[in-house]
């Protein structure tokens, strides 16, 4: 039992604070326009950049990072949601993609 929602991609509001916790080559290839990118290992110490006030939708590749993060945060006193199914349901949801590498936009 967790103490946070867990949601599909289409339920995530067009307005979502998104927070990406996939590694650094993942989020270059391939990311949701607007996300906040920390790493899982990095969120601890950059807990600052997160606004505690604010919702905030919790993704990574399938759904078992952002699990761990939203748990994570949820006990930091912050309101985290898992985005079940993560960037993969992202993509065959057929929701944007950007890139960091001025490549294709991709999932990895």
């Amino acid at each position: 039992m967790s103490d946070f929602d867990t949601v599909r991609v289409s339920d995530i509001p067009d307005d979502a604070a998104i927070l990406d916790v996939r590694e650094d080559y993942e989020w270059v290839a391939g990311h949701a326009d607007g996300a906040l990118h920390i790493p899982l290992e990095q969120l601890p110490a950059r807990l600052d950049e997160l606004d505690p006030d604010q919702d905030v939708y919790v993704i990574c590749r399938t759904g078992g990072r952002s699990f761990r993060a939203a748990q994570w945060l949820t006990g930091q006193g912050y309101t985290a949601i898992n985005v079940a199914g993560g960037m993969d349901q992202w993509l065959e949801a057929g929701k944007p993609l950007v890139s960091e590498s001025g490549m294709k936009p991709l999932v990895l």
